[in-house]
């Protein structure tokens, strides 16, 4: 039997929850898939919380926990976002995008999460709302490993902040799948940089399902910083990206395979953030 509740505010939905034992609903692409056969227990659907779903810039850019990412791919950002709304076409079909979410794809933690490279490399902070109050974390320090999150008891994603120093320069996200959609990533990267007459003021540069959490690549930041464009490709060494990555052998490919793969990744990324 399931107990299923649908709040309309942000204060009725922390009230149920710090009830306890609620199974946390937003789109369900996760959610429903993992419950098998029926889903059971109690349901907190959160899709009529008004707050939770859109995107506002005050200089911060804050996007609602429950933004699907249909609404993201089509939303009006600046050329650092690129990077997201590429990823954001890339989760699922038209009908996971249509209904998933950016706040139930960070708790899902998976490593293999498409969007979460995308935000890395944006600085995204995770806000987190419960009955006691909000809180921000980096997504480093929410995200703590394949599905483990620091979210606490009582405590609901919801929103993610772009810092406004993070909206400049361009960026570019590539997945590398069995095929071109519907797929798990092999491996990902995302790459934003900031150009300043003919060089790279700035980098950053992360890579998804090569480790337990998505990782920014700092010794090729580092690299790029202060490069001619036209030397770009010449500062991604492959003894740089696989520094910080910790891939492994699984279904889809070796841990091998996803080393070499990233480096070409992190190259490709690169490029298109700086056509």
């Amino acid at each position: 039997m399931t107990d299923y509740a649908r709040p309309q505010t942000l204060d009725q939905a922390l009230s149920l929850l710090a009830g306890g034992g609620w199974k946390v609903l937003g789109g369900g692409t996760d959610l429903y898939p993992n419950a098998g056969t029926r889903l059971a227990g109690r349901v907190l659907d959160l899709t009529a919380v008004a707050g939770l779903s859109g995107i506002t810039v005050d200089d911060d850019l804050r996007i609602g926990a429950a933004t699907t990412w249909a609404d993201l791919a089509a939303a009006d950002l600046p050329p650092a976002c690129r990077a997201l709304q590429q990823a954001s076409l890339l989760v699922g079909g038209r009908q996971v995008q249509n209904a998933g979410t950016i706040g139930g794809n960070l708790c899902n933690a998976s490593p293999a999460a498409d969007g979460v490279p995308a935000l890395v490399v944006l600085d995204a902070v995770i806000e987190l709302c419960s009955g006691q109050g909000m809180r921000r974390l980096d997504l480093d320090a929410f995200l703590l490993g394949p599905r483990q999150t620091a979210l606490q008891p009582g405590e609901i994603v919801s929103a993610v902040i772009i810092p406004k120093a993070s909206l400049r320069g361009r960026s570019a996200f590539v997945k590398l799948g069995a095929r071109a959609h519907l797929v798990i990533s092999i491996a990902m990267v995302a790459a934003r940089l900031e150009v300043d007459s003919g060089r790279i003021v700035s980098a950053a540069i992360a890579v998804g399902s090569c480790s337990p959490v998505a990782a920014r690549l700092a010794l090729v930041e580092a690299a790029l910083t202060g490069a001619p464009v036209a030397e770009a490709m010449d500062r991604v060494r492959a003894v740089d990206v696989h520094a910080a990555l910790a891939p492994i052998d699984d279904v889809r490919a070796t841990a091998d395979y996803r080393r070499q793969a990233a480096v070409e990744l992190v190259r490709h990324a690169v490029a298109a953030a700086l056509a």
